[in-house]
């Protein structure tokens, strides 16, 4: 069990233990884009915690697609869904089948929200996440990672942006095109009562290194966070 430590500061791995970098920030900060090219640079694995969420969601709207779950609903759904390991990262599955397309639909996106708001499904995805840990070094991304999944990682960062941005980079992804500002207002909006509703999962560890990327450019978030890590595990090395 690892413990919290204030940035920066060494600390003992014990033998076999994995190194463990925590991102956390809002929806739509760039989380897991830039956690998937730190994990790349660093040559750790990528665990998007958040795709564990998605998964659960498709899992159960493969059994009722209308929504309206109770939370053993959703938890039983979601007994097949598994992390697997590839060269860079760990994909969510169902019954052994990647399902990362199936977990981007717009259901799945409509749903997850509510569905990581439900205790006994972030335990299940928090124990997912850390015995996918336990044989890789990694680079993990999501609510609550720095917090309460490894409260003790060897860096935590905590990603913020403007929300008018982060609404942007979302519809440019999503659309492949430049947004509209009537369409940027209206995702702004959106995200601004999703951050309402995930304010209790979204909370910034009082050890978390936080980067405001509104005028960043992912490179750059990227460089600085893959330096802060150097710095870091060289100290406890």
């Amino acid at each position: 069990m690892r413990s919290a430590t204030p940035p920066f500061a060494p600390r003992v791995r014990e033998p076999g233990e994995t190194a463990v970098i925590a991102i956390d920030g809002p929806a739509a900060s760039g989380k897991s884009s830039t956690a998937h090219w730190v994990a790349e640079r660093l040559g750790f694995r990528h665990i998007d915690s958040g795709a564990l969420y998605r998964a659960a969601t498709a899992a159960a709207m493969r059994r009722q697609p209308a929504g309206g779950w109770a939370e053993g609903f959703v938890l039983e759904a979601a007994a097949d869904v598994r992390l697997l390991p590839n060269r860079t990262s760990f994909i969510a599955a169902i019954g052994g089948e990647p399902i990362d397309a199936e977990i981007r639909d717009a259901g799945v996106t409509q749903y997850v929200s509510l569905v990581a708001r439900m205790p006994g499904v972030r335990a299940w995805v928090n124990e997912l996440v850390r015995d996918a840990a336990k044989g890789s070094d990694v680079v993990v991304d999501g609510r609550d990672i720095g917090t309460v999944v490894f409260p003790g990682a060897d860096l935590k960062v905590f990603l913020v942006a403007d929300p008018w941005e982060r609404a942007r980079r979302r519809l440019t992804q999503r659309l492949e095109r430049a947004p509209t500002d009537d369409e940027i207002a209206e995702e702004t909006e959106r995200l601004v009562q999703r951050d309402s509703r995930d304010a209790t999962q979204t909370v910034q560890a009082a050890d978390a290194v936080l980067i405001d990327t509104t005028y960043l450019t992912q490179e750059e978030q990227v460089e600085r966070i893959v330096t802060l890590a150097r710095v870091v595990l060289r100290r406890e090395a």
